[in-house]
């Protein structure tokens, strides 16, 4: 969270994650630039320096992004998971910054010792896009390169604030075009001419895996999703039987109106808050409370699960929702109250034979 907008809110995770970012492509691109620099060339002659920094760079673009669209659906897969959508912004940015470098040793070798400006030489020195054989790949990186950059300065909260949270995020699926942009460039580019096996098998690997993944995270979604709250009389829906709440965690039910709601259960009463983080949408209900305070795996935003505030001296406010227990069962007023609004707790009666 942020109490005002800085370039970055440094904290030790974020050294560590951009460590270790840092370092992971540091040895990839040792690996493949110095000790293993035929697994790119094919050990190819006409493979210079040039070409292979700019194979190398690529390489790494390709594969970072697909890591970053293979962490969403492995956390709705899996909740462990959603520790690596901490941050991914950062990666986000190191992906687009790897790219522009890839970028920038294609321009300077292919393109600069045309007649013409580099840059003109880029956008007019092909024009056959009548044909598959051919065709000017080059444009689908350029089209990939502007997405990333767009993403990757667009990425500050400011501009999710000056956007609103819808048009951010509609703006931030521009991620999907755009890898679907690099698999088109890589395959009419680099693999027409790849005399190697290794980062064929890697590309179509990556790709592959990429794809399944948000196939299962589909499929799982149509089987396992929220469940729908049921209406029962005087208009309210039943969520799950309060047993079904394990301590320190939260069931999500699907409202009428398309609401999520996430009840959470802390020292055996039940509080009932907006699934949606203020912040991106973040899923609150697959947090974990402590002293009653949810954390957004996301983004680390913190709520009161009592009346949907953040902690002094943050100011971020979400809705909260009356419910009740009965018979064991736990129903909710789907009507949503301000954002803020303090909720008393609900205890949880105990189970036959308890007391």
């Amino acid at each position: 969270m942020s109490v005002k907008y800085v370039p970055v809110q440094w904290n030790r995770n974020k050294w560590m994650y951009d460590g270790f970012l840092l370092v992971g492509v540091g040895l990839f691109l040792g690996f493949f630039l110095h000790i293993r620099p035929d697994f790119l060339s094919g050990n190819d002659p006409r493979i210079n320096a040039q070409i292979l920094n700019a194979r190398a760079f690529g390489v790494c673009a390709f594969l970072m992004l697909s890591i970053i669209l293979s962490i969403g659906p492995l956390a709705r897969l899996d909740p462990r998971f959603s520790a690596l959508l901490y941050n991914r912004r950062h990666f986000g940015v190191m992906t687009a910054a790897v790219a522009l470098t890839h970028f920038g040793f294609i321009l300077n070798w292919y393109f600069a010792f045309s007649k013409s400006n580099k840059y003109e030489a880029l956008l007019f020195a092909n024009t056959n896009y009548g044909q598959i054989a051919g065709f000017p790949f080059e444009m689908f990186g350029l089209f990939a390169l502007i997405c990333l950059l767009i993403l990757s300065t667009t990425s500050h909260d400011f501009w999710l604030k000056f956007l609103t949270a819808p048009v951010w995020k509609r703006l931030h699926y521009l991620i999907y075009p755009a890898y679907a942009a690099v698999v088109a460039h890589v395959a009419l580019g680099m693999l027409q001419d790849a005399s190697g096996n290794v980062f064929p098998a890697l590309f179509v690997v990556a790709a592959l895996i990429v794809a399944g993944l948000h196939v299962a995270a589909f499929v799982h979604d149509r089987r396992h999703g929220d469940p729908v709250a049921e209406p029962v009389a005087e208009g309210w829906f039943r969520i799950c039987k309060a047993s079904d709440i394990r301590e320190g965690r939260a069931r999500i039910g699907l409202l009428p109106n398309g609401e999520r709601v996430a009840v959470f259960r802390q020292d055996d009463k039940l509080s009932a808050i907006s699934n949606a983080c203020a912040h991106q949408n973040g899923p609150l209900g697959e947090g974990r409370i402590v002293d009653c305070l949810v954390t957004c795996p996301w983004h680390g935003f913190n709520y009161d699960v009592r009346s949907g505030r953040s902690p002094a001296p943050f100011t971020e406010k979400i809705p909260t929702y009356n419910l009740k227990v009965h018979d064991a069962e736990v129903y909710v007023d789907p009507n949503a109250n301000e954002p803020g609004t303090y909720v008393e707790p609900v205890e949880v009666p105990p189970l036959e034979g308890e007391a």
